[in-house]
């Protein structure tokens, strides 16, 4: 092996020796923030959606491959709906859900956080033109007062939706009693509707359920156009008055015929306070490329926002409204820039520790590699004071004295530090002289 590269070699090991220390501190700290902080989230989350082809199970499948992509496995949990979903949360089965505006009120004791509301659903009203002929000629509702006597299905046990007619009931002053109430699922109450066994059905979803597409283009089968919606509106803080434009259903056949107006809960995605901020970071950048383009009720842009929210807004969910894709993650993979980002605060309180206590490496280093030169002087200055004190032959101390030379010739030092051996060699050699 060449001389350079054997000294420089020597070099680095002995400044690796000095720096150590401080290596496996940062480590340790670096460890210990890490386990404290927690960056990286947890690859399985639970979501809570709703019945099989509501709006609810098709949202659901489009997080989960929203989150898919970031290698996040979305579990679904089908349910009645939005109380379903809430009950669900509080008890700790799931870990997220949808939950509409009305369907409950915080407590105190209630940790739950909100993504911001993502869209709107309408309470859609549908009743057979036969039966609403039986209340007036014209076979058109516009009041709740007027479903008086018909055979109405409010919605499942588990939805929101009965608990927010019996709101509208009672602001309305219609005893339930006065109508004949039945609580069929989603699917079933549809059936019975087009069979003639019920005369109006109530549901509370997005345009995009299945069943309010096909509703909405059956014949004899109309909308009822809540004519007191900015009353409603007024009255309860969760609801919004909402306008369903004529012909957006089918603009070729005209569907609706006119513009029909309705009332509209607001949806968020609620979280338990025990999920993963990372993940909470994923469904908000998520809700943004779902709810931001325009739909039948809103503009471009318009959702999500933190409006209308009944439950705290996330941190997460904020930033992710004010900002939207964090900068890292335009440049980097999700987990390095997710990462960098939950760590950078501890990586910056390690540097200002270390910061000053690797001001202590150099001297250090130094000390290090004199110290293999100066721990020979203490012997040359023992055989010295043997020599001045007449202690001692010549020949033992001139055997000391050769002996000390050759233990001096197997010191290795770096080349800067050569002199620090060379002058011990020369005081090695001025003492020889003198024993001669």
């Amino acid at each position: 092996m060449p001389a350079v590269l054997r000294h420089t070699l020597l070099s680095l090991r002995d400044l690796w020796a000095s720096a150590a220390p401080f290596v496996l501190l940062a480590l340790l700290l670096l460890t210990l923030a890490y386990w404290w902080l927690d960056p990286m989230p947890p690859r399985r989350i639970t979501l809570a959606t709703g019945p099989a082809q509501s709006a609810y199970d098709e949202l659901g499948k489009r997080y989960a491959q929203s989150l898919a992509g970031y290698g996040i496995q979305v579990t679904l949990r089908p349910s009645q709906g939005a109380a379903d979903n809430l009950a669900l949360l509080r008890a700790g089965e799931v870990d997220i859900g949808f939950v509409q505006g009305g369907t409950a009120t915080p407590t105190e004791d209630d940790e739950l956080e909100s993504l911001g509301s993502l869209f709107v659903e309408p309470v859609w009203l549908f009743y057979r033109a036969d039966a609403a002929r039986k209340v007036n000629r014209q076979g058109k509702l516009t009041a709740l007062g007027e479903l008086k006597g018909l055979r109405l299905n409010v919605g499942a046990e588990g939805s929101g939706v009965p608990r927010l007619m019996d709101r509208l009931f009672e602001a309305n002053r219609i005893a339930p009693a006065s109508m004949r109430l039945s609580r069929l699922d989603q699917t079933p109450a549809v059936m019975a509707l087009l069979a003639g066994e019920i005369d109006a059905l109530v549901l509370a979803s997005a345009p995009e359920s299945l069943m309010v597409q096909m509703l909405l283009q059956t014949p004899d089968v109309r909308l009822m156009d809540f004519s007191q919606s900015e009353a409603y509106a007024r009255r309860f803080p969760f609801l919004t008055p909402v306008t369903l434009p004529r012909g957006v259903v089918d603009l070729a056949r005209d569907i609706p015929a006119q513009d029909v107006h309705l009332i509209a809960t607001t949806t968020t995605l609620l979280a338990r306070p025990d999920v993963h901020p990372a993940l909470l970071q994923l469904f908000s950048q998520a809700a943004l490329k779902l709810h931001g383009p325009a739909g039948w009720f809103n503009r471009a842009r318009e959702f999500p926002n933190a409006g209308q929210t009944e439950f705290p807004l996330a941190q997460e969910a904020e930033r992710a409204l004010k900002n939207g894709v964090p900068l890292l993650q335009r440049y980097l993979s999700f987990t390095l820039a997710n990462l960098l980002e939950r760590m950078w605060l501890a990586l910056g309180i390690i540097i200002a520790i270390l910061l000053p206590l690797s001001r202590i490496v150099p001297p250090l280093y130094e000390f290090r590699i004199r110290s293999r030169v100066f721990r020979w002087y203490g012997q040359l200055r023992q055989i010295e004071e043997r020599m001045q004190s007449g202690n001692g032959s010549r020949e033992e101390l001139l055997q000391a004295l050769n002996q000390l030379e050759g233990r001096a010739a197997r010191v290795k030092v770096p080349l800067s530090y050569t002199d620090e051996l060379y002058a011990l060699r020369n005081y090695i050699e001025m003492v020889r002289k003198r024993l001669s």
